[in-house]
This record gives C-alpha cells, structure tokens and sequence, in this order.
C-alpha cells in the first residue's frame, strides 16, 4: 500500500518524519509521501529538510518516502505561485488542500488547484463536475480521505471523479500514529466511498506513478 498524504511536527503532525516512516512500514506500507501544511512563510524551510532525511532513508531498504507539501488555505490567487514554489524546492508531491466540507478553505481554491497542475486535490469537498473533468484533464488525482471529517464527501468526490475519468488516490492525511491504517482498512475506505476493489487497485497504481517517476518501482 502506499499513502502520499502524511503529517509530521514540521506542521501539526505528532511524530518526526524518521517515527512516521517506521511506523507506517510496521503496518505493511510499501511507499509513503509526507506532506506537510505549507504556505509562503514556511516552505523553503519544511521542503528542504524532508528532501534531506528522505534522501537518508531511501538510502536503505525498507519502505519509499517522498518529501512533498500541502499547500493550505493559500488565497486562490496565489495558487499557481506556491505550486511552482514548491516543486523549485524540492517536493516530489504537491498537495493543495481542498474544499473540504468541514474547514472555511477559500471558495475557487479546488479549480485554482487543478489550473495549477497540482499532483493531487486533498478532500476536495463538493467538487464541480467542470472541475472534474479539468482534473481529468490536467492529470490531477483527487482524493478519497481516511480522515474523519474530510471524508464525509467521499462518496461524492468518487461519482464526480467516475464519471469524468479523473484519477483518485487514497490517503489517509495522518497526523498521529492512529491515523495510519493498513491495507484492508483501506479498502475499507474505498468501499464505504462507493467504489470497489478494481478502483482500490487503480488508486494504488496512481500512487506508484510518483514512485516510478524518482526511479523506485
């Protein structure tokens, strides 16, 4: 399994990325990308310092970790911008945090999001059929969230993505150890968000494309 949304004290997380990267390979997860809340104000230190200690821990065997971002509660017109900030610092996946039913996240920030190519929409919300399809279009992934709250509008992320062939992923947007969930939880997920085993296996293989792109396979 591999899960590209994760958190550690570089933001509101509870353990340093070395714990998290232990403790979600314990539970059977293969690949995993930490991406910590981000904003113009601390980027060029979070980034820089995930890009180090993952390059330490990929030194070895054991599981994948790619540094990464979530861009959050960025004004939408600034989205582009704190995109193309990020990925000049190092990140390998950059996260927008959507428009999530239970947070006052900035109306326009799904679609500035998508317009911006960022790799994945986080807990997109009632996300548009016009931005699903842009998504589609654009290659973004959208996501169906383990994490409670976020994932109230699981189910609708996953019709609008369905129907306009928008890629998905599934993560679990951990913030502390009881947040990381194995496989079968998972599917779980999947299931309870309308979708079936056939998608889980899909959402995985567009996790690993991030892999593959930095030579783990």
């Amino acid at each position: 399994m591999i899960d590209l949304h994760m958190h550690t004290v570089f933001s509101d997380g509870e353990l340093i990325p070395s714990e998290l990267a232990r403790r979600a390979e314990a539970i059977g997860l293969k690949g995993m990308a930490i991406t910590d809340h981000g904003d113009f104000s601390n980027m060029d230190h979070i980034i820089p310092r995930l890009v180090k200690v993952s390059e330490y821990m990929n030194s070895l065997p054991g599981i994948r970790v790619l540094p990464g971002i979530e861009i959050t509660h960025v004004p939408p017109p600034h989205i582009d911008e704190a995109v193309k900030l990020a990925r000049s610092l190092g990140a390998k996946v950059v996260i927008v945090h959507g428009e999530t039913v239970v947070e006052p996240v900035a109306k326009g920030t799904n679609l500035a999001a998508i317009k911006a190519g960022v790799d994945i929409l986080a807990h997109p919300g009632l996300i548009t059929a016009e931005e699903a399809s842009l998504a589609a279009e654009k290659g973004v992934c959208l996501e169906i969230t383990a994490r409670g709250g976020h994932s109230l509008s699981n189910g609708h992320v996953a019709i609008m993505a369905k129907k306009a062939g928008a890629m998905m992923v599934l993560n679990t947007d951990s913030h502390a150890p009881r947040d990381l969930i194995n496989e079968a939880f998972a599917i779980t997920v999947a299931i309870g968000a309308g979708l079936g085993i056939d998608d889980f296996k899909k959402m995985q293989e567009n996790a690993s494309k991030f892999f593959k792109e930095v030579g783990f396979c």
